[in-house]
């Protein structure tokens, strides 16, 4: 599975040329803007968690079969329905989300300006039972589209560091 998941993002490095500031084939697209529309994007992906707040994370990613999530613990999620079935689970009153906290991120665009890449690490600090469910310096990749004026997730990689 993971030469997979590199074969789509080499694709999408060589297909789609990232941006440099000032540089698109839109004339009405402003990066800054864009920037944070997507760092927001990234966020609702799982600031949504703590006020059980489905709705938002379901307008956070693709909201059909191209969807795709993969988790450090070998477990993929192919499409919208998938990670809609995880619900109940998110929904119990034994999760408890606390928090997150992105850094290290580093966004390009396409040259469209339709379609962005990232890279960060995150923090998410959540409690089951009442007991720590954590995930600690997560590395975490993934691709957006903007749809309708709003930018979706499409895929997203999660990933441990083995040191």
């Amino acid at each position: 599975m993971k030469l997979k998941n590199i074969i789509i993002i080499l694709a999408l490095l060589h297909f789609y040329q990232p941006l440099s500031p000032g540089q698109t084939t839109d004339s009405t697209f402003n990066i800054q803007s864009e920037t944070k529309l997507v760092e927001n994007a990234i966020h609702n992906c799982f600031g949504w968690a703590v006020k059980k707040d489905f709705n938002l994370f379901f307008q956070t990613i693709a909201n059909d079969s191209n969807f795709v999530s993969v988790t450090p613990y070998e477990r993929v999620k192919f499409g919208f329905n998938e990670v809609r079935k995880d619900s109940v689970f998110w929904g119990s009153p034994h999760f408890k989300a606390i928090r997150h906290e992105v850094r290290d991120m580093k966004i390009q665009f396409s040259r469209s300006g339709d379609v962005a890449w990232f890279y960060c690490v995150l923090d998410d600090i959540n409690e089951w039972k009442g007991q720590p469910a954590n995930w600690v310096n997560t590395r975490w990749t993934g691709v957006l589209e903007k749809r309708d004026s709003r930018w979706v997730i499409l895929q997203q990689h999660f990933s441990f560091a083995s040191e």
